[in-house]
């Protein structure tokens, strides 16, 4: 589960993509009384000096929901879309179990998935750089190991690796995710920097 395999136009191979996190949100339309729910719901972490919010992680799906007062709900870790959903099911069931009554079925709004992709073979970064234009590109070895490039359309960020390891990041949904590293290949592939 979370594995893509993409075939875009211009690809010499089966690119496959995997989804190593998707980020999500949603509005339990109430204040929530975290004190009270860190009592009842086990395994509850709540430790509001260090951070506002109360912590509830899952084993299956292995998952952290994080909780705030204003009945904001943030859910991350799944790795897929799906295994949201699953999650912040999960997470209402057990607070409805512990007595606290949930009124609205909230609407997930998916805020980000960052996926891992592999071209296959070494690149080189520095005409990598030069070939995409530095309008779009961050490369500065000395601070960081990776090219960092950004699309417009998908609006998603590419970290590209010398070892031709990639993660996506701001991606939406997993279309956005496989038409950024089609982007990215395609692009590498006109320029003549992927073997």
């Amino acid at each position: 589960m979370g594995v893509h395999e993409s075939n875009n136009k211009g690809d010499k191979a089966l690119v496959k993509i995997k989804i190593e996190n998707v980020v999500a949100s949603t509005s339990l339309g109430q204040q929530l009384d975290l004190k009270a729910i860190a009592k009842v719901l086990d395994g509850a972490e709540y430790e509001p000096e260090q951070f506002p919010g109360l912590v509830f992680r899952l084993k299956k799906p292995k998952t952290a929901t994080l909780l705030f007062r204003s009945g904001k709900v943030v859910c991350t870790g799944a790795k897929s879309i799906d295994l949201v959903t699953v999650a912040l099911d999960t997470v209402i069931k057990e607070l409805v179990k512990a007595d606290i009554e949930i009124s609205n079925k909230p609407v997930i709004d998916i805020q980000n998935i960052v996926a891992s992709s592999d071209l296959g073979s070494e690149i080189n970064l520095n005409a990598i750089a030069i070939s995409l234009g530095l309008d779009r590109v961050e490369y500065e070895p000395e601070q960081f190991p990776g090219l960092v490039y950004r699309l417009a359309e998908p609006k998603v960020v590419l970290l590209l690796f010398g070892s031709g390891k990639l993660v996506c990041t701001g991606a939406k949904t997993p279309a956005d995710v496989e038409k950024g590293v089609g982007k990215i290949i395609e692009e590498l592939e006109g320029a003549g920097l992927l073997n």
